[in-house]
């Protein structure tokens, strides 16, 4: 059994004695970034079958199978293993280090550590709609985060940037994100739901604010509202195409102290998506100049996604190669977080 690291580069086994695999340079990792089986001769004999081990629509890893003949009845057995295995991962890395030691390749920092354990699985979906995030850098980052939530009838979508570098900056992030959950759970409104992030800030954390985009998504409907909150206009992609400012708006102000720019409502906005569109949410570290001039650029960025759709590449693994291509552009020294958030709109 082979678990990804968190930066999503290689599979490392959970066996003593075994190397790591590239995601982008072997057949495991072609399992991993297709989710498809792959079989092979395996180099002591037999046949060796790679399986994909995803929870939901979580990608963990990949399972290797080796067996002196693949029939049906290995394989099947191989697919009951692999998602056994995959259940008992998701259900014990929240308490079992061994499993986090696997996923990380370098030490992380504090406001990292703290932020990371508050936010939700990279992907979440069903038969209408999938949601998947990535965040950079993964061991430093501050303020940047995202959330993600299914109901029967809704998608829910968040993208937070708190101002500053440092803890306080998660610490911020992570009540913003409490307060949102909390209001979401009790079934509020989403203009509600900004409010309680606007009241719990100041109490707890005065002078702090962050921006955010939040967003409910109909699942049988297409029909997309949301909130910006002083935060960059998210893409939609259609068609194989960028839609011109399809979800431009004047922003309001950040979250956590409205009353200091208007004593405005927060405004509601709205669009009706197309089966297959993507939105895409961002930090402004996507597309930051470094010092080097090294940049990835919207046009780029935008470029990228609908190549990816028309060769019919999984959401997940788009945005895996897409914050690859953000950090080698910056020469993996972003100057702010680079997070970035996907949502999809599948209708059946």
């Amino acid at each position: 059994m082979y678990l990804a690291d968190l930066q999503q580069r290689q599979l490392t086994p959970l066996n003593d004695g075994v190397p790591a695999l590239p995601i982008d340079d072997s057949l495991a990792g072609w399992t991993y970034r297709t989710q498809s089986l792959r079989v092979e001769e395996s180099g002591v004999g037999g046949m060796t079958a790679w399986l994909p081990l995803v929870d939901g629509a979580e990608r963990l890893g990949v399972l290797a199978v080796r067996t002196p003949a693949l029939d049906p009845l290995a394989l099947r057995r191989g697919r009951t293993l692999a998602a056994m295995l995959a259940m008992m991962v998701t259900s014990k890395r929240a308490y079992r280090d061994t499993c986090v030691h696997q996923t990380r390749t370098e030490p992380m920092r504090l406001a990292a550590e703290m932020l990371r354990a508050y936010l939700p699985p990279r992907t979440i979906g069903s038969t209408r709609a999938v949601s998947t995030a990535v965040l950079e850098p993964a061991y430093e980052v501050g303020g940047d985060a995202y959330d993600h939530a299914l109901t029967d009838t809704t998608l829910h979508t968040a993208i937070l940037d708190a101002m500053g570098h440092d803890l306080a900056s998660g610490l911020t992030s992570v009540v913003a994100l409490a307060a949102s959950r909390h209001a979401r759970r009790n079934g509020v409104d989403l203009p509600d739901l900004v409010e309680s992030v606007d009241m719990a800030l100041p109490e707890w954390l005065p002078n702090r604010f962050c921006t955010s985009v939040l967003a409910q998504l109909d699942l049988f409907t297409g029909k997309l509202r949301w909130i910006n909150c002083g935060h960059l206009a998210p893409l939609v992609i259609r068609n194989q195409r960028l839609v011109d400012g399809a979800m431009d708006c004047d922003a309001d102000p950040p979250m956590g102290m409205p009353a200091a720019f208007t004593v405005e409502p927060r405004r509601v906005h709205e669009i009706s998506l197309e089966p297959g569109d993507r939105v895409l949410m961002f930090t402004d570290g996507v597309t930051a100049r470094t010092a080097d001039g090294g940049e990835l650029g919207l046009e780029r960025f935008a470029h990228y996604v609908v190549r990816a759709a028309a060769a019919g590449e999984l959401a997940p693994e788009t945005l895996r190669r897409l914050i690859h291509a953000v950090l080698n552009a910056q020469e993996n020294r972003l100057r702010d977080g680079a997070t970035i958030l996907m949502l999809e709109w599948r209708n059946p």
